[in-house]
């Protein structure tokens, strides 16, 4: 992988984003409740948000996963940073230890010349760049379109509209890389995700997927009466740079009452027909399905990278 720029200064915030010390909240003991936290101790996570203002159920379910991951982690300082990329034009610096980046509504190509664009991709390369050296490395999870903008700016794959848009907690298939990957392969195969896109990964560039060591760890389900590639639905781009096409935030209980509103009910009903629905009530509670992969994905990505940036220490 060639950068398209150095790793130089990311353009700063217009404004000092929004600060949540999660390991300092909900009870959490060792040295971030006691006021004894060290250098040692802290790990600072940006959590990117791309949502462009849109209300959604996403950043409240990745500030849930960040919280859970600071209860299951006492004995550090985990500090998280939000940072609004599309609609207050924020961007983070290359000095945070993790980077968890969201979703967001539109086209992956929505913001083509624009500086937030280049802010973020100036920020993929810097964390690109930086874990080329020798020091401690960066950690990135890229989600959905994040996701879709990560490759199309490493050059990956394609990025093309769907004929139709992908709705419902479906089937994803893991590749043999799938299910050898630290993160990817403590799920079953299939696991269940929660898929709502408009735009597609398609096309791996399988010569350059190669090139830089990245490998494809799951595709979507197949359809034997629909003649179309199956999508990508996770990369692996680096030892620390994941990516996935599907929402592993999505909280199933959180989730639930959301589509259990009488506006949200009858919207999919008559979208995507009763049917479809009763489908997805059923797999945001059948504890393989929906449960499983929010217990499991980003719990495991969070535990492997906080245990990575630590061990970066010791002496």
């Amino acid at each position: 992988m060639t950068p398209e720029s150095t790793a130089g200064a990311i353009l700063a915030p217009p404004q000092k984003a929004t600060g949540r010390s999660r390991g300092t909240s909900r009870g959490t003991k060792g040295p971030a409740a006691t006021g004894q936290a060290t250098a040692q101790s802290v790990v600072r996570v940006a959590l990117l948000d791309l949502y462009k203002g849109v209300a959604n159920q996403g950043m409240r379910c990745l500030r849930q996963q960040l919280a859970d991951a600071a209860q299951r982690h006492p004995a550090i300082d985990l500090q998280v940073t939000e940072f609004d990329i599309r609609g207050a034009q924020q961007a983070p610096d290359a000095s945070f230890d993790i980077y968890v980046s969201s979703g967001g509504p539109g086209s992956p190509f929505d913001g083509e010349g624009e500086a937030w664009e280049s802010a973020y991709f100036r920020l993929l390369d810097a964390v690109w760049a930086h874990n080329q050296g020798t020091g401690p490395r960066k950690h990135f999870l890229a989600i959905c379109h994040s996701f879709q903008m990560m490759c199309r700016h490493f050059g990956l794959a394609e990025v093309e509209p769907r004929r139709s848009g992908s709705f419902g907690i479906l089937p994803v298939h893991l590749t043999d890389a799938g299910r050898t990957d630290p993160v990817m392969g403590c799920l079953p195969d299939p696991f269940y995700g929660a898929d709502f896109r408009e735009w597609q990964v398609l096309k791996p560039r399988h010569e350059t997927i190669q090139a830089v060591g990245a490998s494809i760890l799951a595709i979507e389900k197949e359809r034997p009466h629909v003649p179309l590639e199956r999508a990508v639905m996770a990369m692996r781009v680096s030892p620390e740079i994941l990516g996935c096409q599907f929402h592993p935030e999505a909280d199933p209980e959180g989730m639930q009452a959301h589509f259990s509103k009488t506006e949200q009910r009858d919207n999919i009903v008559a979208k995507h027909g009763q049917a479809k629905y009763d489908e997805i009530q059923f797999r945001m509670t059948e504890q393989g399905s929906m449960p499983r992969t929010y217990g499991t994905f980003i719990p495991e990505f969070m535990r492997q990278a906080v245990a990575a940036v630590l061990a970066s220490r010791e002496p």
